[in-house]
């Protein structure tokens, strides 16, 4: 039995309005009250924001309590979809990048150098909410961004230093070792600990009907808590450079859906099954800004174009997700051995 997906009801049903809610009155409190931001950027710990971690987190618990244990387990010995994956990863996802920077931002070099950072960092992270939401695998998508987590430590150096001709770039051990501690090994933890004793005390129906909605609800509402964060963080920003923001997007969202379209209809055209195909499409298209943001600044400065590059990437995430999960829901029917939606 594979992980549920989780009763959202109404938030889930109306999910596009409230974020498309969420980023106006994050750039509103952004822009009125600018002071805001400041102040959440002030409540730091270890360099990461509370509200921001706290919300993330209560992102990943319950997409981590949905899976059920022995699907890790099946999902590692099922290889296809993590290979497919890591070529995306690491083969793809990099030159294509690097070729959009190049189309999009050849009078900007700093602001395609990040952009091409944001390229080669794999999501490690909150992706794995998406593809619960998409109906994908989470048990192998667990397992795929542990793998991208280590191949990140191997591979993130020496194609950065590739594709942006720099030399000296760090590896940025810190941020990939915390991401993947914070909202996925500590998650996974707790969250498998909250179902078996769950399961155990209140039995599987009362688990399903009555936990996981609670639960989903609450992992909607985190979304919007972090996407109001993120834009009231750079509301300033984007009603300031408006054309510099729009410009900067343009690889970025081209990237992300080339990247998803691409890795959704080779599975199909392989003969994977829509949870595999989905899986592979939503994590071979996202990307770890926690990484890309870290080695920009290393590298290039706090205020350099680079940098600026890299913040604006997460701001685009939520809805381009979400938009995706909405094509995914549509065009499940295509694939084998899965009913329409």
């Amino acid at each position: 039995m594979k992980q549920s997906r989780p009763t959202l009801g109404k938030l889930e049903k109306y999910m596009t309005v409230w974020v498309l809610l969420s980023m106006a009155m994050g750039f509103l409190l952004g822009k009125l009250v600018p002071e805001l931001g400041i102040w959440i950027e002030q409540l730091q710990v270890s360099d990461i924001s509370v509200p921001m971690g706290v919300a993330l987190f209560l992102i990943m618990y319950p997409t981590m309590a949905s899976i059920e244990f022995k699907e890790l387990v099946k999902a590692a010995k099922s290889p296809k979809p993590a290979i497919l994956t890591l070529v995306g990863n690491w083969m793809v996802a990099p030159a294509l990048m690097t070729l959009l920077a190049r189309l999009f931002l050849n009078s900007y070099p700093q602001f395609a150098a990040g952009v091409i950072l944001l390229g080669i960092a794999p999501c490690t992270g909150m992706v794995l909410f998406w593809i619960l939401l998409a109906g994908g695998d989470v048990a192998k998508g667990v397992v795929i961004t542990a793998i991208n987590a280590l191949s990140t430590l191997i591979l993130y150096t020496p194609l950065a230093a590739l594709y942006l001709g720099v030399g000296g770039i760090p590896i940025p051990i810190d941020p990939i070792a915390k991401s993947v501690i914070l909202f996925v090994g500590l998650p996974l933890a707790l969250g498998q600990t909250t179902r078996r004793i769950l399961l155990k005390k209140k039995g599987e129906a009362w688990f399903r009907e009555r936990f996981q909605p609670i639960m989903g609800n609450t992992a909607v509402i985190a979304l919007l808590v972090t996407v109001i964060i993120l834009f009231s963080l750079k509301g300033e920003i984007i009603a300031e450079e408006p054309f510099l923001v729009g410009l900067i997007s343009a690889p970025l969202l081209a990237h992300f859906f080339i990247m998803a379209s691409l890795f959704y209809i080779i599975p199909w055209l392989l003969g994977f099954q829509y949870g595999d195909a989905v899986t592979v499409a939503f994590i071979s298209s996202g990307t770890q800004f926690e990484v890309a943001i870290a080695t920009a600044i290393t590298v290039f400065g706090v205020g350099s174009g680079a940098a600026l590059a890299t913040v604006v990437g997460p701001l685009w995430e939520v809805p381009s997700m979400l938009l995706f999960v909405k094509i995914a829901a549509k065009t499940k029917h295509r694939f084998s051995g899965s009913k329409g939606s």
